[in-house]
Parts: C-alpha cells; sequence; structure tokens
C-alpha cells in the first residue's frame, strides 16, 4: 500500500511564498507522473500541476509563472514552490502519484490571509 504525506502549508500574508513536500513511502523513480490538486470550501477540486518521470512538468493556468513542481527521486519527494500568493490560493493542496491505481495524500491547508 502506498502511502503520501503532504507537509509544509501554513497561514502565510499576500505575496509570501510557501514549499510544500509529498513524501511517498515507496521508490518514486519510475512512477510516470507525480501532481497536486487544490480544493477550496464550496468549490470543485481543481489540478495545480504535474510532473512525469523525466521532470517535464505542466501546470493550470492559475499557476505558470508562480508555482514550480519538481521531484527528488533520491529522497522520494515531490514538491511544490508557490511564490506571489493571493487569497484565491487558499485551499487544501494534495498529492497524488499514478502507478497501477491512483494515490492521494490526506491533503495540507493552505491559507493566504493579511
Amino acid at each position: 500500500q502506498v502511502q503520501l504525506v503532504e507537509s509544509g502549508g501554513g497561514l502565510v500574508q499576500p505575496g509570501g511564498f510557501l514549499r510544500l513536500s509529498c513524501a511517498a513511502s515507496i521508490a518514486i523513480f519510475d512512477i510516470p507522473v507525480m501532481g497536486w490538486y487544490r480544493q477550496a470550501p464550496g468549490q470543485q477540486r481543481e489540478f495545480v500541476a504535474l510532473v512525469n518521470d523525466r521532470g517535464s512538468s505542466n501546470y493550470a493556468d492559475f499557476a505558470k509563472g508562480r508555482f514550480t513542481v519538481s521531484r527528488d527521486n533520491a529522497k522520494n519527494t515531490m514538491y511544490l514552490q508557490m511564490n506571489n500568493l493571493t487569497l484565491e490560493d487558499t485551499a487544501i493542496y494534495s498529492c497524488y502519484l499514478v502507478t497501477t491505481r491512483n494515490y492521494w495524500g490526506q491533503g495540507t491547508q493552505v491559507t493566504v490571509s493579511s
């Protein structure tokens, strides 16, 4: 069974930054796709970013130019660097990976407030 644990969330002011981590209980060097979704209260879950096993990444439009997703296969960890945060970025951020099935973490709360 695969376990994913997110960390790095918290309270930050507008314009601030956070780095989220997603630690996997298995080796990730051969995992085709890992990524992040987020969900704000009363809204649908939305795609944020993904990174494949070659290090190539894709981003939602709102994340382009502000967020950076990366993976460190030696540490079995994926990261999401979030810069220039706005109030609209407030949400629970969850990581996932794709193998023979999809696995999800429990999520970490990001709150952007003045």
